[in-house]
C-alpha cells in the first residue's frame, strides 16, 4: 500500500524530529556521566595499593606466608630503616646521643607506639663493623599514609643528627613512600602531557579548529566513565588498583578512543564528499566503520581479559581495568562522537571543509600523493618490498636475545633521586645484612629443631631466630619460647647479603626451599626476597601461558571478520614479527643507550598484549577496507585502493597512539619508562613498515588466495 503525500510528509517530520532530538540527548547524557566520573579521578589514590603486596602471585609460597604471617603478628607495621653515616668513626661514648633521636622518631605520627615504657619498638642503634654508620629499625603502623609519614620522619631525623653525620630513611617503608611520590604525576601531569601531544598531532593532521577538541572531548569523557567504574570496582574489592595500572588506563583510553575516532572521522569526511546531507553522510560513515571499530575494540578487550589467566595479582587486575577503558572508548566513539559530528556537520572540519563532489575514480582522490607512490611501489615490486621489509624486521628481532627481563631490585625502580635508594646504597656500603627484611619460614612446631638446623647450615645465613612475639628480633638476642598458632611456628632468617631482592638473596631462598622440602613438604619460605623471586618466576610463566591464548583468540576474531583463514594467519604472523622487532630494538636501547640495569619480568608480556592487540587494530582497519574494495574492483586493485584510503588515517592513529604511550615516560618509574618506549616504538614500526609496506605487499603478491576459503576467493577477481 502506497503512503499518501500527507503520510510521507508526517513520516519525514517524525524522522526529522528524531534526528534533531537524539544527538542533544546523547550529548547531555555523556556530560552527566563526565560530571560524575571526572571528580572521581582524584579519589583513585584512596583505593590504590602500592608496593610489593599489589604484585603478589596468587598461589606462590610467598603469598601463603604473607597470609599466615598476619596471624602471628598483631601489628601489621611495615619497617623503615634509618641509617646514619658519619664522616668520622663513631665511638661507644657517642651512642648516648642516639637515644634522644629514638625519642624524636617515636614522636612522629604513624610510628608504632610502645605498649609500655619497658618495651621499645624502635630497634637500634645497631653499629656497622667499620664504625662509620648506625641503623635503626622503625616500625610504621600506619602503612596507608606513608607518603606523609616518611617525609615527616626524614625531616625530624635530619634536624636531630649531629654535625658531620647524614641520615637516610630507606627499607620497605622508605622505598614504598618514594614509589608513591614517583607515581604522583599519574593524577594530572600524565593526562595533560598525553592530551597535549594528541591535540598537537590532530591539529597538524586535520588543520581544523573544532575537530581536535571534539576528538579529545570524546576521549576524556570515555576516560571519566572508565574511572568511575574502575573506582567502584576497586572500592568493592573486585580488583587491586595501583599507580601502574592507573597510568596505563589513562593512556590506553586516550589512545584507543582517539584511534577509533579517527577511523569514524575519516569515513565521515569521505562520505561528506559524496553525500550532500550531513545525516545521511554520518549514517553511511557509521555503517562503514562500525564493524572494523567494533572488531578492533573486541580484539583489544578480549586480549586484555586474557590477563585474567595470569597468576600475578597486578596482571590479573590490569585485565579488567584496561578492558573497562576500551569498552567505554568504544561506547563513546559509537554514541557521543557521532552526536558531536552531527551537531557540527561540515563545520567540524573548518577551515578545510569537505565539499560535495562526485568521485569517478577512487584512486585519484586522496589527501596525500605519498600513498599513490607507495601503492605504485607495491604494485610494481610487491615481492621485493615484503622481502626487504621482512628482512629488516627479522634482523631487528635478533636484539631480543639481549633483553634482560628477569627482574630488578626495588631500589632500581625509581629513575629520579630518591632518599630511600641513596640510603640503600649506604646500607650496602657499611652493613653486610639487615634484620628488617628477613626471610620468613613457616614450619610445623614438631619440626622446629630440624628446620632451624637446616637453616643455620645454609650459606649466606647470618642469624636464625624463632618468632616469640616481637615485631623484629635482633641477631644474638636471647632465645624466647616460640609463638605457636595452629600448630605452626614462624622463623625469621637474617641473610648475610647486600640486598633483599638481589640474585644472591634469591639463591638462598631457592636453596632453603629445596632443603626444607626434604624435612617437611608443608614448610613455606616467604619474605621480601621470596616475594621478588616468586613475582619474577610467575611473570615468566605467564608469558609462556598467556601469549598462545591471546594469539588464538585474535586469530578467531580475524577469521570471523575477514571470512578467511589465509589473511588472518598472515596478519597474526606480521604482528608477531613486528613485536619481536620492537622488543629487539628496545633491548639494545635499554642496554646501550639508557643504561637500564634490566627489566621487570612482566615487561615482555605487557609489551606483547599492548602491541599485538593494538597492532591488530591497524590490520583490521586496513584489511576490512581492502575486503570492501576487493568486492568491487578485485583483490589486487582493492589492496591498492584500501591502502590509499586508509594509509593516512592509520598513520595518524599510529602517531597518536605512540605519542600517548610515550607520555608514560614522564613518570620516573623504570617499568613505565620501558613500556612507554616499547609500545611507542613498536606502534610506529607497525604503522610505518608493517601496515604500509609488509602486509599490503605480501597480500598483493599472494593475490586472491588471501581470501581462501571464502566466496571472495572462489568468485572474486585477482
Amino acid at each position: 500500500m502506497k503512503l499518501s503525500s500527507k503520510s510521507k510528509a508526517l513520516s519525514f517530520a517524525n524522522k526529522k524530529w528524531l534526528r534533531y532530538t537524539i544527538a542533544p540527548l546523547i550529548i547531555v547524557i555523556w556530560f552527566a556521566v563526565a560530571g560524575i566520573g571526572g571528580p572521581t579521578f582524584g579519589k583513585l589514590s584512596s583505593v590504590s595499593t602500592e608496593g610489593q603486596v599489589a604484585f603478589l602471585p596468587a598461589s606462590a609460597q610467598s603469598t601463603k606466608v604473607q597470609d599466615i604471617q598476619a596471624k602471628f603478628q598483631s601489628s601489621q607495621s611495615i619497617p623503615a630503616i634509618v641509617v646514619i653515616e658519619s664522616d668520622d668513626a663513631i665511638q661507644p661514648s657517642d651512642y648516648a646521643q642516639y637515644q634522644s633521636i629514638i625519642k624524636k622518631i617515636e614522636s612522629v605520627n604513624g610510628v608504632e607506639q610502645r605498649a609500655n615504657a619497658q618495651t621499645p619498638v624502635v630497634i637500634g642503634p645497631i653499629p656497622s663493623d667499620d664504625k662509620r654508620a648506625v641503623e635503626f629499625i622503625v616500625p610504621i603502623s600506619d602503612s596507608e599514609n606513608l607518603k606523609t609519614i616518611i617525609p615527616e620522619l626524614r625531616s625530624t631525623i635530619k634536624d636531630a643528627v649531629p654535625d658531620g653525620q647524614t641520615a637516610y630513611v630507606t627499607g620497605p617503608a622508605g622505598l614504598s613512600a618514594d614509589l608513591i611520590k614517583a607515581f604522583g604525576g599519574i593524577d594530572g601531569l600524565l593526562l595533560l602531557v598525553a592530551l597535549g601531544a594528541v591535540f598537537i598531532i590532530l591539529l597538524l593532521v586535520y588543520r581544523s579548529v573544532a575537530l581536535p577538541f571534539l576528538v579529545l572531548l570524546n576521549a576524556v569523557f570515555a576516560l571519566c566513565a572508565s574511572i568511575l567504574v574502575v573506582y567502584y570496582m576497586a572500592k568493592w574489592g573486585w580488583i587491586s588498583l595501583n599507580g601502574q595500572s592507573q597510568g596505563i588506563l589513562s593512556i590506553l583510553v586516550i589512545g584507543a578512543a582517539t584511534d577509533y575516532s579517527l577511523l569514524l572521522v575519516a569515513r565521515y569526511r569521505e562520505s561528506l564528499q559524496t553525500i550532500a546531507h550531513k545525516w545521511e553522510a554520518l549514517k553511511h560513515a557509521f555503517k562503514a566503520s562500525f564493524e572494523p571499530i567494533l572488531a578492533s575494540g573486541l580484539t583489544v578487550i578480549i586480549a586484555l581479559l586474557c590477563l585474567l589467566f595470569s597468576d600475578l595479582n597486578s596482571n590479573k587486575s590490569l585485565g579488567p581495568i584496561a578492558a573497562t577503558g576500551i569498552v567505554f572508548s568504544l561506547v563513546a566513539t559509537m554514541t557521543f562522537l557521532p552526536a558531536l559530528l552531527l551537531l557540527f556537520g561540515r563545520g567540524a572540519f573548518w577551515p578545510r571543509t569537505p565539499k560535495h563532489v562526485l568521485l569517478k575514480n577512487p584512486l585519484k582522490h586522496n589527501d596525500s600523493p605519498i600513498w599513490h607512490k607507495i601503492g605504485a611501489l607495491i604494485r610494481n615490486r610487491p615481492r621485493a618490498t615484503w622481502i626487504v621489509t621482512g628482512g629488516i624486521l627479522l634482523a631487528s628481532g635478533a636484539g631480543i636475545l639481549q633483553l634482560k627481563a628477569n627482574g630488578v631490585p626495588q631500589s632500581d625502580l625509581i629513575l629520579t633521586q630518591s632518599d630511600a635508594v641513596d640510603g640503600q646504597a649506604i646500607l650496602q656500603k657499611h652493613f653486610d645484612s639487615s634484620i628488617a627484611t628477613p626471610m620468613i619460614v613457616i614450619a610445623p612446631q614438631a619440626e622446629q629443631d630440624e628446620t632451624v638446623k637446616v637453616l643455620e647450615n645454609l650459606n649466606d645465613v647470618e642469624n636464625v631466630a624463632t618468632y616469640s612475639g616481637s615485631a623484629f628480633s635482633r641477631p644474638g638476642a636471647p632465645a624466647q619460647p616460640a609463638k605457636v598458632i595452629d600448630g605452626q611456628i614462624l622463623i625469621n632468617v637474617t641473610l648475610a647479603t647486600e640486598e633483599a631482592d638481589s640474585d644472591q638473596s634469591e639463591a638462598v631462598v631457592k636453596n632453603a626451599r629445596e632443603k626444607l622440602a626434604t624435612v617437611d613438604s608443608s614448610i613455606l619460605v616467604g619474605g621480601t626476597t621470596a616475594i621478588a623471586l616468586d613475582t619474577n618466576q610467575t611473570a615468566q610463566d605467564d608469558l609462556v601461558k598467556i601469549i598462545p591464548i591471546v594469539l588464538f583468540v585474535i586469530l578467531l576474531i580475524l577469521i570471523a571478520l575477514l571470512r578467511s583463514i589465509v589473511a588472518p594467519v598472515l596478519l597474526i604472523t606480521s604482528v608477531i614479527v613486528s613485536y619481536a622487532a620492537a622488543l629487539g630494538v628496545s633491548a639494545l636501547v635499554f642496554n646501550h643507550i639508557f643504561g637500564f640495569p634490566g627489566a621487570d619480568a612482566a615487561v615482555p608480556l605487557f609489551g606483547f598484549v599492548f602491541l599485538v592487540a593494538l597492532g591488530v587494530d591497524y590490520n583490521i582497519f586496513l584489511m576490512s577496507r581492502v575486503r570492501e574494495e576487493s568486492k568491487k574492483h578485485g583483490t589486487k586493485k582493492g589492496i591498492i585502493i584500501g591502502l590509499s584510503k586508509t594509509g593516512g588515517v592509520i598513520t595518524s592513529a599510529g602517531i597518536v597512539l605512540a605519542a600517548t604511550f610515550a607520555a608514560l615516560g614522564i613518570i620516573p618509574i623504570l617499568f613505565l619508562a620501558q613500556i612507554a618506549f616499547i609500545v611507542a616504538f613498536g606502534v610506529l614500526l607497525d604503522t610505518v613498515i608493517v601496515r604500509s609496506l609488509l602486509v599490503p605487499a605480501l597480500a598483493y603478491d599472494i593475490g586472491k588466495l588471501i581470501w581462501w576459503p571464502s566466496k571472495l576467493w572462489k568468485g572474486g577477481k585477482n
